[in-house]
């Protein structure tokens, strides 16, 4: 197949042409490609030769953005199969074929149909074939191509990081690099000129230059100024075809700003100031302000002012406002128009940061001379101190002189002085001052423990002029004398166990006096000698403002007397000395052998046996419940009872019960119980049971013998005889019945009615021995008595 463009056509080649006619105009080829042949000999074998390719490789050029109303013809295809006479058939596939780019499939002529823009698409790769029109096999092997789209210069430089904003020291060196600009050209670089770009100045001349190939920006003067001009407008353009006529351009804007350098020492305005200042003026304010100027800014301007020399270097101090560069001047002493009516100050301002490369245009300081005249006022009073402190001692009269405050004009007239005291409106009045002399009075009677301290403020003022006035703080220390006698320190809670022994300190006393140390830190305890000797307890006096308690028994006992009363007499070492008399009282309480106390409290019998509280509230508890059921139940009784006769018609036999149960136990002879015993003790000696009996009772196991034979039927017939001929009974038979329980029991009787109330031989003093846990039972049941004391 051959492919042939529209500058080198020849039907009669048959083999490739490839005509190239200058760079930078279109290219067109001619590719012949050769099909494979197989030559048949009849009566010989079929042979096969290796094809030979008849083409080679090359590509199309079209150029783009092609305005014209026809499509643009590209190049043709030709195969050497192709005769002339439409058999063959052309066949183009790949990218943009059939929408860019079109083949007549007779002729194989390839055009564009479309413009190119090879910024978008710099080439396209399509493929080529010859095929047999009848029957669509192919003739030729498919061939790859390439189409590519030949630039032109459409589009002009441009730069993408503008615009530009720079900054460059003032008082640089000529050729100093500023900023680099860079501008792009979307054509193709690698042909023509189209991309080739150059840059220049247009705006900015004569103070910047640029590279004409590099783009770097430069200074172009000496020396630039930024006090004389800071800010600079560049306008950079970029031209491709090397900057020939016809090339395309693009510009930007380089805004560049001269930073400051310290190129300007500071300069006062003037070389003379007055400053006019009250002699009134407080110690520590400012009383003017001063400014040297400096053509530079930041920290370039920076700068400190200092007083060199004057006579009032002493009197007055400067220091530097940051924010506004200023000097404040301020009075370090107070001014006196009397003594010194003006002063003569040196000030100089000097720059803090410098720049050693500008040193020649220095220095970098200025002087100026201050003259400050001091102003004559009406002064108020001036007190002699600045500050009083007076005394005087409590409990003084009304009227008692504590001090005296003095101030004097400190004018020339020298002007009488009034002083009066500056009360507040709630304040009570404690002292008076005498207006003329400024002597301090006390207004009240002063208690020391109460208040041991007071500030007031005395005033002073001319007596022409009462508007000035002058203040000073005045302080009274009350004084003390020894009017409080000592007292203990606290309420004591003194015990003592039952069983301690004989000079045991049980407690340690101290003493407070609101007096102060002295006249009341020297304490003495003793007891009252007004009372008689104690028996019980005495005291030692510790010589150390303490007191020790001590016992001079062995023993005491709760049960005996739980509470002791122990005056004490306290006496202080102030003069005259006072004295005070407080009563400790002493509890006896039961304690642990370590000491520890158990109880303090006097305990019941059953308590002192070891029963607890929960255990007796238990007991007494279940007594109450008891006590109600027993109510309870006599009332359910008499609610019960019916009357003896039901009516007067009814004679019938009754059973008549009689609820009669005598005097007790102890009543054995108010009622005669001889019919409710058994017949062997119905014949027994009958004893009283709350009394003594003056000979012994006949033993229960040894009854007479007689009785022993007594028959039970035999005396149930008698009782029933002696009822019937009874007068005394109901008119009516009743039901006697006896409690019989027949024989003794050999074991005898084990009840306690009968026993006698003897004192028991036994003796319980062992119970001593075991413990302080048995010794209210050793003491219940022992012989001991217990000890008790007057």
């Amino acid at each position: 197949m051959r492919i042939t463009s529209t500058s080198c056509i020849c039907p009669v080649l048959v083999c490739l042409c490839f005509v190239q006619r200058c760079y930078g105009a279109a290219h067109h080829g001619s590719i012949k490609v050769t099909r494979n042949q197989t030559k048949h000999i009849e009566g010989e074998t079929e042979v096969h030769h290796r094809p030979k390719r008849g083409w080679v490789w090359n590509q199309f050029f079209v150029l783009e953005e092609h305005m014209g109303p026809d499509p643009q013809y590209v190049g043709k295809l030709h195969s050497n199969s192709d005769k002339g006479d439409g058999s063959v058939k052309y066949i183009l596939t790949g990218e943009g074929a059939g929408t860019i780019f079109i083949i007549d499939d007779t002729t194989g002529d390839i055009h564009s149909t479309k413009s190119l823009d090879r910024e978008q698409k710099t080439h396209y790769v399509l493929h080529a074939q010859a095929i047999d029109r009848r029957t669509n096999k192919p003739l030729e092997p498919e061939s790859e191509f390439i189409i590519k789209v030949q630039d032109i210069n459409d589009n002009a430089p441009k730069f993408t990081d503008g615009p530009y904003i720079v900054t460059v020291p003032e008082m640089s060196e000529m050729g100093t690099s500023v900023l680099q600009v860079t501008a792009t050209d979307a054509d193709d670089p690698t042909y023509g000129n189209s991309a080739r770009v150059v840059y220049s100045i247009l705006q900015g001349q004569p103070y910047f230059s640029v590279d004409p190939k590099t783009g770097v920006i430069r200074t172009a003067l000496h020396n630039m100024d930024r006090e004389a001009r800071e800010h600079y407008s560049v306008v950079i353009q970029a031209k491709d075809m090397a900057g020939q006529v016809g090339g395309l351009s693009g510009s930007t804007t380089v805004n560049i700003t001269l930073t400051d350098v310290n190129d300007n020492p500071p300069r006062f305005p003037q070389k003379h100031y007055q400053l006019y200042v009250p002699e009134s003026a407080q110690v520590g304010s400012a009383v003017g302000k001063i400014k040297a100027n400096d053509a530079d800014t930041g920290s370039n301007a920076d700068m400190k002012y200092t007083i060199i020399n004057g006579d009032g270097s002493g009197v007055f101090s400067i220091s530097t406002d940051k924010e506004t560069r200023e000097g404040i001047l301020s009075l370090k002493k107070p001014l006196n128009y009397e003594k010194k009516k003006s002063y003569t100050l040196n000030i100089e301002g000097a720059n803090t940061h410098l720049d050693f490369r500008f040193s020649h245009l220095g220095p970098f300081k200025d002087v100026t001379m201050l003259k400050v005249i001091v102003g004559d006022v009406d002064e108020p009073p001036l007190f002699t101190m600045p500050s009083y402190v007076m005394e005087v001692y409590e409990n003084a009269k009304i009227g008692t002189p504590v001090g005296t405050v003095t101030a004097h004009d400190p004018d020339a007239a020298n002007s009488l002085v009034r002083y009066f005291i500056d009360h507040n409106a709630e304040e009570d009045r404690y002292f008076t001052i005498d207006a003329s002399t400024g002597t301090i009075k006390t207004a009240k009677i002063f208690d020391r423990e109460e208040t041991p301290w007071y500030n007031i403020t005395v005033a002073a003022s001319e007596i022409e002029n009462l508007v000035h006035l002058s203040h000073v703080p005045v302080g009274v220390r009350i004084l003390d004398v020894n009017d409080n006698p000592p007292e203990l320190a606290r309420d004591y809670d003194v015990v003592v166990c039952e069983n301690t022994k004989p000079g045991q300190v049980i407690q340690t006393i101290t003493a407070i006096d609101k007096d102060n140390s002295a006249n009341g830190a020297r304490f003495h305890f003793s007891l009252d000698e007004g009372l008689s000797l104690n028996p019980n307890f005495t005291l030692r006096n510790n010589e150390d403002n303490t007191a020790s308690i001590l016992t001079k028994r062995r023993r005491y006992s709760r049960t005996t007397q739980d509470i002791y009363y122990l005056p004490v007499l306290i006496s202080d070492g102030g003069v005259p000395p006072l004295s005070s008399s407080s009563t400790l009282t002493i509890r006896v309480c039961a304690c642990e052998r370590d000491g520890r106390v158990r109880t303090c409290h006097a305990e019941a019998f059953l308590s002192s046996a070891g029963l607890s509280t929960g255990a007796l509230i238990a007991i007494l508890l279940c007594i109450v419940i008891l006590l109600a059921i027993v109510v309870l139940f006599i009332t359910l009784r008499r609610s019960k009872k019916e009357p003896l006769i039901i009516s007067e018609e009814d004679v019938r036999e009754n059973v008549v019960t009689y609820d009669d149960e005598g005097g007790g136990e102890e009543d054995t002879e108010a009622f005669d119980i001889t019919a409710l015993r058994n017949p062997s003790a119905a014949e027994e000696l009958k004893y009283r049971r709350d009394v003594r009996p003056e000979v012994k009772p006949l033993s229960r196991h040894h009854p007479s013998s007689s009785l022993d034979s007594i028959d039970v039927q035999e005396f149930l017939n008698q009782r029933l005889a002696e009822a019937d001929l009874d007068p005394s009974v109901p008119p009516y038979d009743s039901l006697q019945t006896y409690a019989y329980e027949g024989h003794r029991s050999e074991a005898g009787s084990i009840s306690s009615l009968d026993s006698a109330t003897t004192h028991s031989d036994q003796d319980y003093n062992y119970l001593g021995d075991w413990g302080p846990e048995f010794k209210k039972l050793a003491e219940l049941y022992g012989e001991i008595e217990p000890e008790r004391t007057t």
